[in-house]
């Protein structure tokens, strides 16, 4: 990448290396695995030690540098190596941040706690860190993920404390694009609608479907190559923008 207001989306990421944290599973590993196949060098971040190495190992089994770093980022320490990992790559892509599930009146201080640590003031740190690096050098890509429906300020019945955090990212990615952005570099935020994912069960996959807008639910693969392109600089020209990929949910 170069800073260069008129060069052309790349084709491929040969060259880059890319830290996606969230990447052994959901839209973070599609993430990963668009990144790879278009010839980027991997740093992935999974929680669990055994499933992280079995995600990397498949990669590499197809020529892909890869290392991984295994954290539970939800406990509040982030090891010195996954900011090591931030400062030193191209592009970052946070696809992470635990969900939970509660009307306003059972959410517990714990729940708060964890949510506005783990889905924004860690990316924060992750992304201030790689902001800064990436100025230095003069070109970077860093993609946030928001939730569903959080690209504004809303009400939610259910998911109130984690949606209040995600929305949260908007001012950061904003942030970072007035400090930053002369200097090269390009954040956004991605929120996606309903997504297929492994994480779904059966019962769940079958409401959300019910309630797109299109019906069934929409593939990771189809959220990943959308932020392929914008880490590809298509960001750039929407630099600190919240961008939406719902399919036009509640909007009929």
């Amino acid at each position: 990448m170069t800073n260069n207001t008129e060069a052309p989306l790349r084709s491929d990421f040969s060259g880059l290396k890319a830290l996606v944290v969230g990447s052994t599973g959901g839209i973070g590993y599609a993430i990963a695995e668009a990144l790879a196949a278009g010839g980027a060098s991997l740093v992935m971040h999974g929680r669990n030690p055994a499933r992280t190495e079995a995600k990397a190992s498949l990669f590499r089994a197809r020529g892909v540098v890869v290392s991984t770093i295994c954290a539970d980022l939800a406990g509040g320490d982030v090891p010195e190596a996954l900011f090591d990992a931030a400062r030193t790559s191209d592009i970052v892509v946070l696809a992470y941040g635990p969900f939970v599930y509660k009307p306003l009146a059972e959410t517990t201080p714990d729940d708060w706690r964890l949510t506005a640590y783990a889905c924004l003031a860690l990316p924060g740190m992750l992304a201030t860190e790689a902001a800064k690096a990436m100025a230095g050098r003069g070109s970077g890509r860093i993609l946030l993920f928001g939730g569903t429906r959080t690209d504004a300020v809303r009400g939610f019945k259910s998911n109130a404390a984690y949606a209040a955090a995600k929305t949260g990212l908007g001012v950061l990615a904003k942030s970072i694009a007035v400090e930053f952005g002369p200097r090269g570099v390009s954040c956004a935020v991605l929120c996606p609608g309903f997504v297929d994912t492994e994480y779904l069960d059966n019962q769940m996959r079958t409401r959300l479907s019910a309630v797109s807008p299109r019906g069934g639910l929409i593939p990771a693969q189809e959220i990943a190559s959308l932020a392929g392109y914008l880490v590809s600089g298509g960001m750039d020209l929407a630099n600190g923008s919240v961008l939406v990929a719902d399919r036009g949910l509640y909007s009929l």
